[in-house]
This record gives structure tokens, sequence and C-alpha cells, in this order.
């Protein structure tokens, strides 16, 4: 069976004054027991170097991480931000905007779900405790596991997520203090917490565009719903390399 690339990007991290590219396992070793062969891809590069990165992949996964820059959709920095990676920042937007044009398979992840609407177009909430009125744990305590399930979603029957997990209601995990605002052009919202913040985004007229708010990554290993959004995605990859290979014969 063909096992398609999978470009995961990283974070810069400046450590004692060297900075280090990082990315958190769970989410290669996901893909990888999906079918996937995860390549990561570095902040920092030049965009010839970094398209032909692109040029080889089947699909691109922009996983969690810190807050995306506000700049970057047309808002002020609010007090609550919390740390700019600006080389991520460019490094994930840029390639969103790139596979997305080319219909190539996304999936996002947290950070990842707010950077493909931003890339699209969107906006979002800086900081969730502060500017919506919630009583709704969004965020895991530090003395837990990221595997903690602290609240429902629920998933629009007719989403593409629902298909692929096979329910309309879960409970997630959830790391993050962001969320979706205005969806971008294009998107649909396909799934919400109670307290209404956007848990999924979808791309309908796209092959498979898609990103979750929590963090199946930390849930695939004992829940097969979770496991499946991993698979799914492989699968459109691979479907993707395929559907490049007989256009572009030998």
């Amino acid at each position: 069976m063909i096992r398609p690339l999978i470009g995961i990007t990283t974070a810069s991290v400046n450590l004692q004054g060297k900075i280090y590219h990082r990315a958190y396992a769970p989410i290669s070793l996901a893909t990888a027991a999906a079918g996937g062969l995860p390549v990561l891809i570095p902040c920092g590069l030049d965009d010839e170097t970094l398209h032909a990165i692109y040029e080889t992949l089947d699909a691109v996964l922009l996983p969690g991480g810190p807050d995306v820059d506000p700049a970057h959709y047309g808002q002020k920095r609010h007090p609550q931000l919390g740390n700019i990676d600006n080389s991520r920042d460019a490094l994930e937007l840029t390639l969103t905007r790139w596979a997305v044009d080319d219909d190539l398979p996304v999936f996002g992840i947290c950070r990842g779900h707010q950077v493909l609407n931003v890339a699209l177009g969107g906006t979002l909430v800086q900081d969730i405790p502060s500017q919506v009125e919630t009583d709704l744990p969004h965020d895991i305590p530090d003395n837990l596991p990221r595997s903690t399930r602290i609240h429902d979603i629920t998933i629009d029957p007719e989403s593409r997520l629902a298909e692929i997990l096979g329910g309309t209601r879960f409970q997630v995990n959830s790391l993050h203090h962001q969320s979706v605002q205005d969806p971008a052009p294009g998107a649909a919202m396909t799934a919400y917490s109670p307290d209404g913040i956007v848990e999924a985004l979808e791309m309908p007229d796209k092959s498979f565009v898609l990103s979750v708010q929590w963090h199946p990554e930390d849930l695939y290993g004992d829940d097969e719903s979770m496991n499946r959004l991993f698979t799914a995605f492989v699968q459109a990859a691979r479907e993707r390399h395929i559907a490049h290979e007989r256009a572009n014969p030998v």
C-alpha cells in the first residue's frame, strides 16, 4: 500500500540563544500509525526551498502550538495574547494557502485549526476567558494528562467530520485560549462546544480540508473514532498521490 508523504510543520524555539525546530512527537506517531510518512518541515526557509519541499508532499498537517499574531487578521494584540512564533506563522500561512489553492489535503489541530481559518481570511477570538462569557473550561489543568476529556462537542450530522467519527456527540480534550471567531470565506463551521466555541471547520468544495480545536493525537491510541480522523486524512493524501501519478506518468 502506498504510504503518502505528510508534511508536518515545526515550531522555532530559542534556547539560550540557539534556535531549534521542535515538533510534538504524538502527531508524527499518529500519522505513521495511520499509514502516512511524516516529514517535518523547518521554519525560516526561503520560499523557493519551501516550495521545493511542498511539491514532494501529498498532504499538510498543521499541529497545535502558540498563538497566531493578530496582525495576520487585522487586529491589535490583546493583553492576554501569548507567545508569538513569527517564523512559524509565516511557514504555516504560506503552506496552507498553497495547499488549499492546489486542493492538497490539509488537516489542522488546535492552533492548526486557527491557522487554517486565518490563512483563508477568517478571524480569531484572542482570549476566550476575557472575551467570551462562559464557565466551560477550554484548557486542561497542568496537573492532568493531555488526554483528559473536559467538555462535549456537537457535530453537524451532514458534515464530513460526523461521517469520519461515526457520530455527532463526543467528549474531547482541550488545550487552548484562542478560538475561531469569524469563519473564512468558503469554510463551514461543523462542530461546537456547549458555549458556542467553534470546534471544527471544513471546506466542502475541497477534497479534504478539515480542522479540529481539540487534540486527537492524544486520544487516538485508545479511541477508534479519533484514530479514524488520522486514517481518513492519510487516505485522502494517498488518493491525492495516486491521482498525481496518473496525471504525471514517468
